[in-house]
């Protein structure tokens, strides 16, 4: 029951395409055992397209801004979603609660 069953397929259905015909090449080694002597070429000169960043004092204090910016909204948006399922959970105790005592009053009466 719980072993696997491979189908199996006797002929083979659909288009056939025969196999494609390799003709061998053969190798010639190279004659000359010798390498020619090469001389290196020279570094180009390293010229970079755009132009370099210089910090300045007010780069400085936008960056450390920004960054704070985003720590800050980070943040409120984790704090935001700590405190909605906290306020979930604790919903979902008093409901639990509220049931419970239901359930024993109905109980007593009996």
């Amino acid at each position: 029951m719980f072993r696997p069953k491979v189908p199996t397929m006797p002929q083979p259905t659909g288009l056939i395409t025969p196999p494609a015909v390799l003709e061998p090449t053969a190798v010639i080694p190279h004659q000359d055992a010798t390498p020619a002597p090469v001389t290196p070429a020279p570094a180009p000169a390293a010229v970079s397209a755009r132009p370099t960043v210089q910090l300045t004092p007010g780069t400085v204090v936008a960056l450390v801004g920004g960054r704070t910016a985003v720590a800050l909204v980070v943040g409120a948006v984790l704090v935001s979603m700590l405190l909605a399922v906290a306020v979930t959970g604790g919903s979902l105790a008093i409901c639990a609660l509220v049931i419970r005592s239901l359930i024993n009053s109905e109980a007593k009466r009996r």
